[in-house]
């Protein structure tokens, strides 16, 4: 079902028109101390959030290929939210309050243009609008996105570190397995009954059904397999694929033929739960793969399911070691094994570790250009002789 309430570009905009919010509302919405009557929901990147946003905005920020997950339902949008204070108190008065989402937005020229809202149907502002609508909820834009509202009104932006940042960024007491907060440190989140709904489950979710495991494990690359638990404990077939190395990326599934010195084995302790941070181990998986390659041995990437985590390391891999996007990354492995689906909190994890792989490339493309761009007389004729 379409949000625009009609068809017709002249109806389109005038539906659109009646969601918009002028930043003067906004300003005076926010001037209702101490508790403002509208929840602001902020739909830019990180990034940006972090470096200028509304003050209380709450960054609902989603990787573009995450947002087909929220179109389609399997997601709602309190499961953006990453910080548990932030979501809940999202969740208990969403139904209550007014909720305004904003872009970074542009002003209309003089000619009085379309929003980028409505020229961008499948944008993340249009998405959730759609869904928290759909969800009974008092929704709203904010005409002319950030831009605006900061020109206007920049007593009302605040910047630094926010609550959202400091969980997603939280301290080395609590990333060991021992400090996480898991709804059941005894299961294993590849399971349906187990995984935390924030996670992302749905049809895509970590929980395959049998009949859509593939029967061996999958070639990712030469030697490069992605599997299940099933496929670890299948002796012959990981003879058959030349496999020496296991990557087991759990916390429970046992390293079956660790004892008799066949196989090398390395475990990840993670569970596939929204708080878990399996980033931090990526240096050390790549590193376990790279072993394997060099030997000319096959390496077997698995979880339970094969969809979520062991999906996560291997294209985490792909990313560092192939130079690819996180987009290419997880379509090089999708065209492969179709039924992938990481959970939330690990494609953000992927998203920041492409932050990290493409910041020193761009600091020394600047760097560069920085070096041979000349100053801007340099290249002037000299002066006529006199």
């Amino acid at each position: 079902m379409p949000f625009w309430p009609c068809h017709g570009r002249g109806v389109k905009a005038a539906g659109m028109e009646a969601l918009a919010r002028s930043p003067s509302w906004l300003c005076g919405e926010l001037d209702l101390s101490p508790e403002p009557g509208v929840l602001v929901l902020d739909c830019r990147p990180r990034e940006m959030y972090e470096a200028l946003r509304v003050v209380g905005a709450i960054s609902v920020a989603i990787p573009s290929i995450l947002l087909r997950r929220l179109r389609r339902g399997q997601l709602t949008v309190p499961s953006l939210i990453r910080c548990p204070e932030e979501r809940e108190g999202f969740a208990s008065r969403c139904a209550t309050h007014a909720v305004l989402l904003y872009d970074e937005g542009r002003e209309a020229g003089p000619s009085g243009g379309p929003t980028a809202l409505e020229e961008e149907e499948d944008s993340v502002m249009a998405v959730m609008l759609h869904t928290l609508r759909k969800d009974g909820c008092q929704v709203y834009y904010l005409k002319g996105g950030f831009q605006m509202f900061h020109r206007l009104y920049p007593q009302h932006c605040e910047s630094g570190t926010s609550v959202s940042a400091r969980w997603l960024a939280p301290p080395a007491s609590v990333l060991g397995l021992g400090g996480l907060r898991l709804g059941s440190l005894g299961s294993d989140g590849d399971s349906d009954p187990d995984r935390d709904p924030l996670s992302g489950t749905g049809p895509e979710s970590d929980n395959p059904s049998p009949s859509s495991q593939p029967p061996f494990p999958v070639q990712i690359l030469p030697n490069l397999y992605l599997g299940c638990a099933k496929h670890s404990a299948d002796r012959d077939t990981l003879s058959k694929l030349g496999i020496r190395y296991i990557l087991n990326v759990t916390p429970n599934l046992p390293n079956i033929f660790e004892k008799n010195g066949d196989f090398r084995y390395k475990q990840i302790p993670i569970s596939d739960h929204w708080s878990q941070n399996l980033s931090q181990f990526f240096p050390e998986a790549i590193q376990f793969i790279d072993e394997a390659l060099s030997q000319r041995s096959g390496v077997l990437v698995h979880c339970l399911a094969g969809v979520s985590r062991s999906v996560t390391v291997t294209v985490a891999y792909l990313m560092q070691r192939l130079g690819l996007s996180l987009n290419d990354a997880y379509d090089f492995v999708k065209r492969r094994k179709s039924n992938i689906s990481p959970n939330f909190n690990f494609m953000g994890q992927l998203l920041d570790f492409e932050k990290t792989l493409r910041s020193p490339c761009d600091q020394l493309a600047n760097e560069e250009q920085a070096f041979f761009t000349p100053p801007a007389n340099q290249h002037q004729d000299p002066p006529p002789s006199p």
